[in-house]
């Protein structure tokens, strides 16, 4: 019987709806989106021509630096208004308008999903796990991330049990992850994963308009006390990988 679904559709399709008549929800800087590409395409070992599935893609960004790196790529999202936005600006994708936790894709489909900043709108994510395992080829690999509950700056903006809390710019489905249990669970659905942890990846936007006059000091801060490797589990982003298992020969 299929996993049951977690998130409120309606509000989510609401908040990003809400930014499709422009370019705002596309936080990094272009350089940061390159790197993030980078990243992707090395934890998911993702060969050339390698089709793949970039679930939650709003506008677009990354599924277009994935083809641009020649990949055969899919975006799909839940909000109508950035599919539509996504369609405009890249119009030699395929687009499609769905849902990551009922995948309008067939079995053994992909060798490669992205989940780009996704996961961490899901309050829970057997359905959604169960949907990339499902879509997947026999050795298929999904890379994502998300931001890290246990980076002091994410934690004190972003976490309902801090202070400095601000729910600006957030649906009311998110949550910080923490890593370990992101990987425990594609670890209990029959995936081998790595994680990494990386910071210095520069924000060019943030939703409180008080807050950006931060944003090059965020960056800067960001950057340099998160380098060290004895700090790395403590770098803003998680960057989740995993294989699907191969079927017996």
């Amino acid at each position: 019987m299929p996993a049951a679904l977690s998130q409120n559709k309606e509000s989510e399709i609401a908040f990003f709806d809400s930014h499709a008549s422009s370019n705002a929800y596309d936080v990094f800087t272009p350089r940061t989106n390159e790197r993030i590409a980078a990243i992707v395409t090395r934890l998911g070992a993702f060969k050339p021509g390698a089709r793949i599935a970039d679930l939650g893609c709003g506008s677009g960004v990354f599924t277009n630096l994935l083809r641009r790196r020649g990949f055969d790529v899919t975006g799909l999202d839940l909000s109508p208004r950035l599919i539509r936005l996504a369609r405009q600006t890249y119009p030699e994708i395929d687009f499609r308008e769905g849902d990551l936790e009922r995948l309008p894709f067939a079995d053994n489909s992909f060798d490669g999903v992205l989940l780009a900043g996704v996961l961490h709108h899901l309050p829970d994510w057997t359905a959604s796990i169960a949907e990339i395992k499902r879509v997947l080829k026999p050795g298929g690999r999904f890379v994502a991330f998300d931001p890290n509950r246990m980076n002091p700056a994410m934690y004190m903006y972003r976490d309902p049990s801090s202070p400095l809390y601000s729910s600006i710019g957030i649906t009311r489905n998110e949550r910080l992850l923490v890593a370990d249990d992101l990987a425990n669970a594609f670890t209990a659905a029959g995936f081998r994963v790595t994680i990494e942890f990386h910071s210095g990846l520069k924000y060019r936007y943030i939703a409180a308009a008080k807050l950006r006059w931060l944003l090059p000091l965020y960056n800067l801060a960001d950057s340099l006390l998160f380098a060290p490797s004895f700090v790395a589990r403590l770098r803003a982003f998680v960057f989740t990988a995993g294989e699907k298992p191969k079927e017996p020969k």
